[in-house]
């Protein structure tokens, strides 16, 4: 698959334009103290501004282990949130893809960007968080600069204020300047920048060598910039900056990207703002985000139309699966995932429980009936058997998976239910579930989703018998009269088959 490489561009000139080149927190409840309300006050009274910082090709992991004090400051004052992201046949871990998802709020089978041609893109239907902040509020001054220039030549649109595509001979050194300079002595409300040598060191070099560790130092000076130019502005008292930083992938320690390790389905968030507590850590944030919070902290109402899959990481919604993480294990049976990696627990949260009375014998220890689990861990079970495109579930997760339980002996079948707790409702009425799902199917393996009220009969609400893509299913419900409680049960049954993953159940009335 083709892969892009990072050294310098031709020189171009400077004026911004379409110049058509070919090259192509655990914090999540500090929100809810009244220490942060009285910030979120404080901030009300002062200007929204956002600036997000692209680092191309960069690992958390390797910023930790770098000279980086600004990045360090950064984490230490807001938010850190690793995460990971899709792999092929959804998109391969390419920027073409990965700077699609970040600048559109939306995951590639929806921007439909698979390469770095852009081919089929829909920009149109979706664009980038600029066009929006624009096409909403015109008034706002928005200015993109980018050292990787398909970027402000084809991803953000002419309806931004100004895009600079940067010409090479001035590479990174030339984008923040530009960046600075804007920050500095213009008034802007939405900037995105690009630096792009963290990439290209870890092309030429692998980024387990020194000089990935060196380009990751240059970077963060020039991070340090432009927070400092941030800092310095006469008007900085009475604005309200949300500052993010993320990466489109990550890089293998000898060098490239594309592939589906976890190393090359890396990135990471560090976000600071009114909103976000200092030293916080999560494992909720995903790739979508970063355009979706700039719009919420712009103050741009988020139109369910759009179709985002992104959420603002100013308003956490953990879900009860995501308690488990502190509890969860490492490794039984497994092979393939390092063995100081924890991932995996059987226990499920308060409230809910695994009927496993109809489940087979023996297998492998982690997947025995639906367990609970990260995509750190069970992507690096078996990859690229598509695993990695549960892209709509998030931190911890439930799943059922047939086939990686048949990879130790075992007898009889895989018949598992997953038992949600009661969820108050009102007879009569109608109620809506909904839940997160990705399913891969192969005969007889079969999904369903049964209802029960008041501890009654459960019945059979929806089934999987077809593969499903990651998507949020929503099922209405008629309540019986004088119903007051609602139970779902997720059933699945199977041998050496595929999976099922389920994430984010609720019942509410609608």
């Amino acid at each position: 698959m083709p892969v892009r490489t990072s050294a310098p561009l031709p020189p171009e000139d400077p004026v911004p334009h379409l110049s058509r080149r070919s090259l192509l927190l655990s914090a999540a409840a500090a929100a809810a103290t009244a220490g942060s309300f009285t910030a979120v006050a404080r901030a009300a009274a002062r200007t929204p501004k956002v600036l997000v910082i692209g680092l191309d090709g960069a690992l958390l992991s390797r910023i930790k282990d770098a000279d980086a004090p600004h990045l360090d400051a950064l984490m230490a004052a807001g938010l850190t949130a690793p995460s990971s992201i899709y792999a092929n046949p959804l998109a391969p871990t390419l920027s073409g893809p990965g700077w699609s998802t970040i600048l559109t709020g939306v995951w590639p089978d929806k921007h439909n960007v698979k390469d770095n041609a852009f081919t089929g893109a829909r920009f149109t239907q979706y664009p980038d968080f600029l066009t929006r902040a624009e096409t909403a509020k015109p008034a706002l001054s928005t200015y993109a600069v980018a050292s990787w220039t398909p970027l402000t030549d084809t991803v953000l649109s002419a309806k931004v204020d100004t895009r600079v595509s940067t010409p090479s001979a001035e590479y990174d050194t030339g984008t923040t300047s530009r960046a600075v300079a804007r920050l500095r002595d213009a008034d802007p409300d939405a900037v995105f920048v690009h630096l792009d040598n963290i990439d290209h060191a870890g092309h030429t070099y692998g980024a387990a060598s020194q000089r990935y560790l060196d380009a990751v130092h240059t970077a963060d000076a020039q991070v340090g910039e432009m927070v400092a130019a941030v800092k310095a502005r006469p008007s900085y008292a009475a604005e309200d900056w949300l500052i993010m930083v993320t990466a489109d992938h990550g890089h293998t320690d000898a060098g490239g990207h594309g592939g589906s390790t976890l190393q090359e389905r890396q990135t990471f968030l560090i976000a600071t703002g009114s909103a976000l507590a200092p030293g916080s850590v999560r494992h909720d944030v995903k790739m979508p985000d970063v355009a979706v919070s700039a719009l919420a902290h712009l103050g741009i109402p988020l139109d369910p139309a759009w179709g985002l899959d992104g959420r603002p990481v100013q308003q956490p919604a953990p879900d009860d699966f995501d308690a488990l993480r502190g509890s969860l294990a490492a490794r039984v049976d497994e092979t393939g995932i390092p063995a100081a990696l924890v991932g995996f627990t059987h226990t499920p949260p308060s409230g809910w429980s695994v009927d496993n009375s109809a489940m087979g014998g023996g297998g492998v220890t982690e997947w025995r009936g639906w367990s609970f689990t990260t995509d750190e861990f069970w992507t690096q079970a078996q990859r690229d058997q598509s695993r990695e495109s549960n892209i709509r579930a998030r931190n911890v997760f439930a799943v059922a998976d047939g086939d990686e339980w048949t990879d130790k002996s075992s007898t009889g079948t895989f018949d598992s239910t997953l038992v949600s707790p009661a969820y108050p409702v009102t007879g009569g009425g109608t109620a809506v579930l909904t839940y997160t799902t990705y399913y891969r199917h192969e005969s007889p393996q079969k999904g369903e989703v049964l209802v029960s009220y008041d501890g009654g009969t459960p019945v059979s609400v929806r089934t999987y018998t077809a593969d499903v893509p990651s998507r949020t299913e929503t099922v209405t419900l008629q309540v019986p009269a004088g119903a007051t409680s609602a139970q779902v049960r997720f059933r699945y049954t199977g041998g050496n088959n595929w999976y099922w993953v389920i994430d984010g159940v609720r019942i509410g009335m609608s």
